[in-house]
């Protein structure tokens, strides 16, 4: 056995994934199931994206997970009277008995995505179960753990990876032969399929098998952080005792591993360039964005890297002086961790070189799409800061450690389409 799965064996306590009673979409009542999916709810680019996806069908899940109203108990209280609407109509409704779900992304490339969801049992970090890697910002916490109390559901799974290769793989391939109880193709090209799972000697073979397992938060930090939140706030037991998640066999299926970019408002390229000036490496790129890229992935490889776009071209920065990474890097930190992109960018970038507070909506944006962040840039007199995505060896690594990387250091993917299968506690 490998040291991860050899570590991941030994857990004083492994994965417990319930079966439960999924709420679905009502083919019959909605133009279509992908008119009413939504990619997760901080993926949702607004508002445009918002937009798009609100007129796309009057049913579309984003109204139950980006309500839209004056503040925001009127946001949470207007997603849980649509939700309590939906049912009594009979556009969501409950499967007759529980079962876990296997889920299937498949795209056009050749990517093949296989998982299953249930209900997990929230565990606390010391238990070393569920491993995060990365930091939640308390904000967007308190907004999910308001939203989860007002509409009691979970609305959309996480994302969670382990490393296996047992029966719970096993019951998860001879499934898929079965013919789905859902299909469907979303206007980025990812076929989507669903299956239950409710045979007895299926469920044991998954759970007992998952039980062997801990793993590592791929998507969903902040929910995960929401969840641990609404369990503390309720006596156990309680339905507030598990979760919805998506656990992706990584033995089977590894991952795509993307960098979150970031936006910074109201700051001109030049501006950004000139403060690094005796302070980096800064070379001009008049090249298209793939290959721009394919000069940061090289530099990336030999340190830290980062590219900056705005201003109609890409501007390569490398070559930190060691001096400066010496002084504004905690040094209480594992290497790995000092040495990261997203460390140098949060510490060294952000704090002292830009002064831009990584948590404040009007000075900074994540976002996920590489091209779209170069075009709001562009558009707005803004800088992209363009990120090499870091390896997942190096964030499960981290991980067992108990080590975590800045907030919004990497996007692992495909995600699950939200509004497929959802789980309302009462049901």
């Amino acid at each position: 056995m490998n040291t991860a799965g050899h570590s991941e064996a030994t857990a004083r306590r492994g994965l417990e994934l319930t079966p439960f009673r999924g709420l679905r979409y009502d083919p019959d009542r909605v133009g279509s199931l992908a008119s009413v999916t939504s990619p997760p709810y901080d993926v949702v680019v607004r508002p445009d994206g918002l937009h798009h996806l609100q007129s796309a069908d009057p049913h579309n899940i984003v109204r139950l997970i980006l309500p839209q109203a004056g503040t925001p108990d009127a946001r949470n209280q207007q997603a849980a009277d649509t939700l309590r609407r939906w049912l009594a109509e009979g556009v969501l409704a409950p499967d007759p008995y529980p079962a876990l779900y296997v889920y299937e992304q498949r795209d056009g490339g050749g990517m093949l995505q296989r998982g299953v969801i249930g209900a997990l049992r929230v565990s606390a970090p010391d238990e070393g179960v569920v491993l995060p890697h990365e930091d939640v910002m308390p904000p967007v916490v308190a907004d999910r753990a308001a939203l989860m109390r007002a509409t009691r559901a979970n609305l959309e799974p996480l994302l969670l990876t382990y490393h296996g290769d047992g029966t719970a793989a096993e019951v998860v391939e001879r499934t898929v032969v079965r013919p789905p109880l859902l299909a469907t193709t979303t206007e980025d090209g990812f076929h989507h399929r669903l299956w239950s799972v409710t045979d007895p000697a299926d469920l044991a073979g998954i759970q007992s098998d998952l039980a062997q397992h801990q793993a590592l938060i791929a998507d969903g930090h902040h929910r995960w952080a929401t969840y641990l939140r609404l369990r503390a706030e309720h006596p156990s037991p309680s339905p507030w005792d598990h979760g919805l998640v998506l656990l992706v066999d990584t033995a089977r299926y590894p991952l795509r591993v993307r960098a979150i970019h970031r936006l910074l408002h109201g700051m001109p390229v030049g501006a950004a360039l000139a403060a690094l000036t005796g302070l980096f490496r800064v070379r001009r790129l008049d090249v298209p964005l793939p290959k721009a890229q394919e000069v940061l992935a090289d530099a990336a490889c030999a340190g830290n890297a980062f590219l900056l776009a705005g201003d109609g071209a890409f501007h390569l920065v490398d070559r930190p002086d060691p001096a400066l990474l010496d002084r504004t890097i905690p040094s209480d930190r594992p290497a790995a961790w000092r040495s990261l992109d997203a460390t140098v960018l949060h510490a060294t970038l952000l704090e002292h070189v830009w002064h831009v507070p990584e948590d404040s909506p009007a000075h900074i944006a994540y976002i996920h799409d590489t091209a779209a962040t170069v075009a709001k840039a562009e558009q707005d007199g803004s800088t992209a800061v363009l990120l090499h995505p870091v390896r997942e060896d190096v964030v499960r690594e981290l991980a067992r450690q108990g080590v975590k990387m800045p907030r919004k250091s990497t996007s692992f993917g495909p995600k699950p389409a939200s509004g497929l299968v959802l789980r309302a506690l009462e049901i």
